[in-house]
Parts: structure tokens; C-alpha cells; sequence
């Protein structure tokens, strides 16, 4: 999934995103290209770590983020991480694809002789043990904290304006979009500090990247929020932003406490063609579901104690990437080797306008430790045709299959008379045992075929509608277009009941 399928991994957002905690700031209103933004949230108690993690695609010279925060962020405080931890975040928590496969339906039950045999006691076993994958003062602006970290020259500022604190940043070569005093002005009145960072050039040839890293301060605050506003200020006002948020809790699944948060349809059945469509199918879901919300809403994908995970888009983060992202608390858990982790993720998906959001995100940890995911089945039908069935099924010889019985049951047979178990006298009732097994196995191979055919003419072909409806409700696409696909070629049969019994199909009639 990313396969996952997820992951499409997932997430299959590929794209999609575009949303931030802070704004950019570049050329005056250059609409910056800020799109699959991410968040990780790492909170224990009034601690949090804050990870941003951005798709930022412009000249690095003009690259800038501020971001209230609820105390000044000093040095040691920040970090610069890499970005692959969060790249394993986001395919473990991935919304994700599960391929299931049919048995063969053509199963010939010859089972005659079972039935003298005494059932040998049934010895239960626990179950398996799952491995756990393991300033100058400039209209009541302060320079609180100024330094150097890696490719980021880094201020925290304090300002007592909004309309100072834009003047400030403009004259300090931060090129803020326009509307940005206004953005500011709720912050500044709640008394927040603004973290800024831009980018060093001369370390940023140092380091080799070829993108920026993701950016991680840590601090404490009663609030458990994220400043959505002044990251509106780089969209266009009618396109809608999308935001994913990870948060690490000790408790249980997080969730909004402003706005309603819902979960995402799952384990609901997809025709088996959407396999190397689930990406596109996974982003017009999910539009189709923003939309039916009017954008309002905040949507769980993954909700997962990090012990273990099922199915796997990729495998459970170690104890130390969990430490990068700030997961405090499991350096003092004690911890086996097999990788399970004191951690329940949540992993939230917004699309929003400022219209649909006005207020910044408040969060709240719920004591809710059920798991829960974004998960998707598609279920494979057996390759096969009832002429197939019929033609295996008919050469099955039930008299060389009947003396193969006897002689097992010359062996060690009984039987049940008037209530009673007994041994047989297999020798003297041999004509009677005979006839009935062959009676039997001639009937195992009538039912046989019966069920291939009623699997092949009726199940699957109902199944395939039935989920060709469901792709269609979920995400808006039109069944007829679906049905054009190239992919669902092999299916198109399949989901046409066909006409006449199944035995006039096969013998032509």
C-alpha cells in the first residue's frame, strides 16, 4: 500500500495536498507552490514536539516560514530531521489495499469412508503469538532568540503588533503575502511568539540536499492546537488545502475538539480491477467525501497502536525513529526486542477552505485505544469456468476411488448402529458398503459442478456488480466509464449473469 495500498499510501495523496501551520513567504503575493504539507505532533502531557515536513518547489533565496508557537523557541529547542522518518510514518500509516484470493469452488468432496471412521479427539492449540515486528524594536517587535541550525537561519520573535510584526519581517528581507498583518493579528493578541526561518544558501550547499528538511521544535503549552490560519495565506481562496497530521499519543486516538471528525468509509469491497487503479480510486474518495462535508470536517485515516500493524503497509517504526519524532517517553518504556512500542498513532486528513475553517485546529487526546483504519478489499475470483469443473470432476473414477475405501476400511471401520458404535464387518457387508460410496461419489461430483456453476454464473458476477457500485458511490465516477476501463475487460463478463441453466451452457442446448 503505499501498498498499503496503500500505500496509496498511501497515501495515496499524492498530490493532493496543500497546507500548512505557518505561511510562506517569498515574492510579494507569488503564489508559492505549498502543496502535501505534513505535520507530525508528538504530545505527552503540556510537551510537544512539532515536525513540519513541506513540498516547497520555489528558489530557495525566497523560501521563509513563520509559525506562532506558545513560548519563544531557543536554540536547542530545534532540530532539523531527516526526512525519511516521516516518509515511514506516512507509509505505515497509510490508507491501504487487502487482495484476498477465492478458493477453488470446484471442490470434490469424497468423504464417503469418514463417516466410520471414530473422530480422533480435537487437540486445541493457543493461538500464534504475532511477532511484533516487532531587532531592533521596530513597532513592538523583539528578537527573542537568533541562531544558525544546519540549512536554517532561525529568529523567535515577540511582537505586541501585527501591522508592526509584518513591517518587521518586510524590512528583514521575509517577503510576506499580502493580507498577512490581518492573518497575524489573533496571535499577536494571544500573546504567541512567532518562530521564522529561512534558508542559509552557503549551508545549504553544505549539506548536499537537494530539497529542504523537515523542521522539528519542541516546547509546552496547556494547548494542544495547530496554527492553521496563516498557512490560507499562500492558497488560492477558492481552492481547496489539504493537511495531514501524525500524532504520537500515550493515550489513546486523537482527534479535533472544534471541529467534528469522522472516519473514513472502510473495509468496504472494491472490484478486484481497482488494484492498479487504487491511488486515483483512494484521492476520488476522499474528495467525494470532503466535498459531501463542504470541506468542514476532519477525517481519520488511521487510528493504531504502533505495536504491530494489519495488514502492513511497511512495518512498525523502530523505538529510535519514534525518539527523532519526538515520542519522549518510550526511551524510559521497557522494551523488548521484537519493536512494540507505548505509542497510539492518529493520522488526520483535512481539506478545507478559510471558509470552512476559520479557527486553527484544536486537538484532543481521547482515552480511545480501539485500532482502527483506512482499509480496502479487493477480492480475487478463482480463475476458472464450470466446463473446467466439469471436465477435472469427470474423470474422477469412483469405483477405483470406492476400493481404495474398502480397503482402508478392512483396516479399521466403524459405524454407528441403532445408536451404538461398532465395528463393521466390512468383508461380509462389502456389496452394500460398495454400492453406497459410489452413490455417494457420484453425487460429490452432481455438487461439485453445481457449485462451480452457481459461483462462476451467480456469486461473482452479483459480487462484481455489487462492488462496481460501490466504487461508483464512493467516488462519484460514472459506472459506465468505470466499466470502460481496460482493466475491467475480464470482468465485464463476469458481471453479466449469463442466460439458460448451466447445464444447457455446458452441453450447448
Amino acid at each position: 500500500m503505499r501498498h498499503l495500498l496503500s500505500a496509496l499510501s498511501l497515501l495515496l495523496m499524492g498530490g493532493a495536498a496543500q497546507a500548512f501551520c505557518g505561511f510562506y513567504a517569498g515574492k510579494a503575493d507569488a503564489k508559492l507552490f505549498n502543496e502535501a504539507s505534513q505535520v507530525v505532533l508528538a504530545r505527552d502531557g503540556q510537551r510537544t514536539v512539532l515536525t513540519m515536513v513541506n513540498d516547497y518547489a520555489g528558489p530557495l533565496s525566497e523560501f521563509a516560514l513563520v509559525v506562532p508557537t506558545p513560548q519563544v523557541i531557543r536554540q536547542g529547542q530545534v532540530k532539523v530531521l531527516d526526512k525519511a522518518v516521516v516518509e515511514h510514518l506516512d507509509a505505515y500509516s497509510a490508507p491501504r489495499l487487502a487482495e484476498y484470493r477465492d478458493n477453488d469452488p470446484c471442490q470434490l468432496n469424497l468423504g464417503w469412508s469418514e463417516r466410520y471412521r471414530i473422530p480422533q479427539p480435537v487437540v486445541t492449540r493457543p493461538p500464534p503469538v504475532q511477532m511484533l515486528t516487532p531587532a531592533a524594536p521596530a513597532r513592538g517587535v523583539t528578537v527573542d532568540a537568533q541562531f544558525t541550525l544546519e540549512e536554517y537561519d532561525i529568529v523567535s520573535l515577540s511582537a505586541t503588533q501585527s501591522d508592526g510584526l509584518e513591517q518587521w519581517l518586510s524590512e528583514n528581507g521575509y517577503r510576506i503575502p499580502a493580507g498577512a498583518s490581518a492573518a497575524l493579528k489573533p496571535y499577536v493578541a494571544q500573546g504567541m511568539k512567532f518562530f521564522v526561518a529561512k534558508v542559509n544558501l552557503q549551508e545549504q550547499l553544505k549539506t548536499g540536499y537537494q530539497s529542504l528538511r523537515p523542521l522539528q521544535f519542541a516546547f509546552e503549552s496547556e494547548k494542544f492546537m495547530l496554527p492553521m490560519r496563516l498557512g490560507m495565506l499562500n492558497a488560492a481562496p477558492d481552492q481547496p488545502q489539504d493537511l495531514i497530521v501524525y500524532v504520537l499519543g500515550r493515550e489513546g486516538r486523537v482527534e479535533s475538539s472544534n471541529y467534528r471528525t469522522v472516519k473514513l468509509p472502510t473495509d468496504v469491497n472494491l472490484p478486484p480491477f481497482v488494484k492498479s487503479r487504487f491511488a486515483d480510486f483512494y484521492k476520488a474518495m476522499f474528495a467525494e467525501q470532503a466535498r459531501k462535508e463542504d470541506h468542514r470536517v476532519v477525517f481519520t485515516e488511521y487510528a493504531w497502536d504502533m505495536a504491530w500493524c494489519d495488514p502492513c503497509a511497511a512495518n512498525p517504526l523502530s523505538r529510535e525513529e519514534l525518539l527523532k519524532l519526538g515520542a519522549h517517553w518510550v526511551s524510559g518504556a521497557a522494551l523488548g526486542g521484537g519493536g512494540a512500542q507505548p505509542v497510539v498513532l492518529s493520522r488526520l486528513h483535512l481539506r478545507y477552505t478559510p471558509q470552512s475553517f476559520p479557527e486553527d485546529l484544536m486537538l484532543t487526546q481521547t482515552r480511545d485505544r480501539q485500532n482502527w483504519q483506512a482499509r480496502y478489499v479487493i477480492q480475487q475470483p478463482y480463475a476458472g469456468t464450470v466446463a473446467e469443473c466439469s471436465e477435472r470432476v469427470g474423470r474422477e473414477d469412483c469405483e477405483r476411488h470406492c476400493t481404495a475405501s474398502l480397503e482402508e476400511l478392512d483396516r479399521t471401520a466403524y459405524g454407528l448402529r441403532n445408536g451404538v458404535r461398532e465395528r463393521l464387518s466390512v468383508k461380509t457387508e462389502r456389496a452394500g458398503l460398495r454400492k453406497e460410496c459410489v452413490s455417494d461419489c457420484q453425487r460429490a461430483k452432481l455438487a461439485a459442478i453445481a457449485v462451480a456453476a452457481r459461483y462462476y454464473e451467480k456469486t461473482v458476477p452479483e459480487r462484481v456488480a455489487k462492488e462496481k457500485l460501490t466504487l461508483a458511490q464512493l467516488t462519484g465516477w460514472n459506472l459506465a466509464e468505470i466499466d470502460a476501463w481496460p482493466e475491467a475487460a475480464p470482468y465485464r463478463v463476469l458481471s453479466k449473469p449469463p442466460r439458460g441453466t448451466w447445464w444447457e451452457r455446458l452441453w450447448g442446448r
